[in-house]
């Protein structure tokens, strides 16, 4: 039984602020949700959860999001959309002639934008990559969990994407950053089948790690690599 990727959802500390951000920069709408502020996505866009959470940012996050551009005009315009709902510039050490532009948003959660051109990401959208920290064994754990097929897989780096197009997510191989207490981003995911108990069942068995069953149903796990993740009831 497959396992369908919903969202991915953020710890923040304030979430409707942050979820307003995000909405502003991928011109979504935010819907209320249950413990927290939704940007629905679709077939080939994914969509973000924020729930409010007191636990405090410790170094790079494990994933950060990479958004488009159709030309230089619309990644400059992007830039001045982030800045001006409450983003700011971030050096993490990028090289003069690299051509993304590294920007944070308001709780200090990395976000690139990429340059026009860029042939991975040609087709995949505003939202074009969640781009991870992670082992290959973990890409690949997560092509199987989902079935999305394997659209890069060289040099220890890998990468998946639904087989309806749109975002993809990618892990950039060794070395990988030690963990350094829970993520404050995971992925939400629910049985594609209804049955969540198979679900699990079938994500130990590709290499998970069940963690804990919370009062709503939502069972807790990790992927190879330790990262979190959330499997919903339905």
């Amino acid at each position: 039984m497959l396992s369908r990727l919903l969202m991915v959802t953020f710890d923040a500390h304030d979430a409707a602020r942050l979820a307003r951000f995000w909405a502003g920069m991928l011109s979504r709408e935010v819907v209320e949700d249950a413990g927290g502020a939704l940007l629905p996505g679709d077939e080939t866009q994914l969509g973000l959860r924020f729930v409010p959470s007191r636990s405090e940012k410790m170094g790079p996050n494990r994933i950060h999001l990479h958004l488009t551009s159709a030309s230089l005009a619309d990644q400059e315009q992007t830039v001045t959309t982030a800045l001006r709902l409450g983003g700011s510039h971030l050096d993490v050490g990028q090289r003069p002639e690299e051509e993304h532009v590294v920007l944070a948003d308001p709780e200090g959660n990395e976000l690139c934008v990429i340059e026009p051109g860029n042939t991975f990401l040609d087709g995949c959208g505003r939202l074009g990559e969640l781009a991870c920290d992670g082992t290959r064994k973990v890409g690949l754990f997560w092509a199987e969990a989902l079935g999305w097929p394997l659209v890069w897989d060289q040099d220890q780096e890998t990468a998946i994407q639904s087989p309806h197009g749109g975002t993809k997510v990618a892990w950039g191989g060794p070395p990988v950053a030690p963990k350094a207490g829970r993520n404050r981003q995971r992925f939400d995911l629910a049985p594609a089948g209804g049955d969540q108990r198979a679900a699990v069942d079938r994500l130990v068995s590709l290499g998970a790690t069940q963690l804990e069953a919370d009062q709503d149903g939502t069972v807790l796990l990790a992927d190879p690599d330790g990262n979190e993740f959330c499997l919903r009831s339905s």
